[in-house]
């Protein structure tokens, strides 16, 4: 008998040059293990289907999961997006950056569990922040898309006014995450030093400390240097 779908698939995007921090991020030790075992542990909570999508995936092949590179190669975390749909069990997939060292696996599930009519559930954080690689995505973005990546459109926020796009406001968010350390991403060796602290920190820590910029800044600068990363 074929085992049923899972409710939802997950995909953690690997591979990218990782200029900044000078490492492959996914492999950096943050409370005594590498970034991406402690991903995996937390993304184990909400499904049985993991995916590791990016350049030389299968090196990651020790925390379990389909590795697989990205099926347009070097245009960035879109089409890891894009890959992770058209491999998914599930006509639903949570998408990960493979630097987010503190994922909160009841935020997992309460994402997992939202039940509504959308394409794409987006977390929007108190500044206006939106991220991208903490998001769930339906197959229904799968044309949109493609369209996209012909085109040479490579930020994913430009996909968002296409599709039915929900917004996981900063409220919602904080009844599981407070102070939003799921969305703790690590850049630079700074990021890692605060990450390696953070990790035996009281719980208190996280973003609100570190201001993230708006998502106009995001979209024109930091998406930009993502993909320039990815490339």
């Amino acid at each position: 008998m074929t085992p049923l779908a899972p409710r939802i698939s997950a995909a953690i995007l690997v591979g990218g040059k990782s200029r900044r921090m000078g490492a492959d991020k996914a492999l950096l030790h943050v409370g005594g293990q590498p970034i991406i075992q402690r991903m995996a542990a937390a993304v184990r909570t909400v499904t049985t289907d993991l995916l590791l999508i990016g350049a030389g995936a299968e090196r990651y092949a020790f925390v379990g999961g389909r590795a697989a590179d990205d099926l347009i190669p070097r245009s960035g975390p879109l089409a890891g997006i894009y890959t992770a749909l058209s491999m998914a069990h599930s006509p639903r997939c949570l998408v990960l950056a493979c630097d987010m060292p503190f994922l909160n696996a009841d935020l997992l599930r309460y994402m997992s569990e939202r039940e509504s009519d959308w394409d794409v559930l987006l977390p929007r954080l108190p500044d206006g922040h939106v991220e991208p690689l903490h998001a769930i995505y339906s197959r229904a973005c799968i044309g949109p898309i493609e369209t996209m990546l012909r085109q040479g459109r490579l930020c994913p926020l430009d996909l968002y006014p296409q599709v039915r796009t929900e917004y996981l406001e900063a409220a919602e968010i904080a009844l599981s995450d407070p102070y939003y350390r799921s969305f703790v991403n690590l850049n630079t060796p700074a990021d890692l030093a605060h990450a390696q602290e953070a990790a035996t920190a009281p719980r208190e820590w996280g973003l609100p400390a570190r201001p993230r910029p708006s998502v106009t800044v995001v979209s024109e600068t930091l998406w930009k240097k993502g993909v320039e990363e990815c490339l």
